[in-house]
């Protein structure tokens, strides 16, 4: 049996920018993008904290240490400049796997710098 796990979590980001006339996807500073263990072009699950919109897209890179979310495309009618979002992946895994993994969660600051990281233990913001 295979179970759908949480893989990364960065929390509570700041979208600095939504641009409709785009192709598509979310921009991430790449700091960020490292420090939760996404790729280019891995499959993100964005929650709205401020609406409650929930969507799928894409991960691409911005700039290392520009605190940069970007909400691009038709995603930019789901999130605005200044929302809270909880960005995630998730991986596949055989149940006794699943049982020894532990995502890489990533919590910010307003301006979407870094405080503290965790292996899958919640950690008080």
């Amino acid at each position: 049996m295979k179970l759908t796990m949480l893989k990364s979590k960065i929390h509570r980001v700041t979208v600095t920018h939504a641009e409709l006339d785009y192709e598509g996807s979310c921009a991430i500073d790449r700091d960020l993008m490292d420090k939760a263990n996404i790729l280019p072009f891995e499959q993100l699950h964005i929650y709205n904290v401020n609406n409650g919109e929930r969507f799928t897209t894409y991960a691409i890179t911005a700039p290392r240490g520009s605190g940069t979310i970007g909400v691009n495309g038709a995603a930019a009618h789901k999130a605005s400049p200044g929302d809270l979002l909880i960005i995630c992946t998730y991986a596949e895994f055989e149940a006794k796997e699943a049982e020894c993994f532990n995502p890489q969660l990533v919590y910010v600051n307003r301006n979407n710098a870094i405080t503290h990281t965790s292996h899958g233990h919640l950690a008080a913001v």
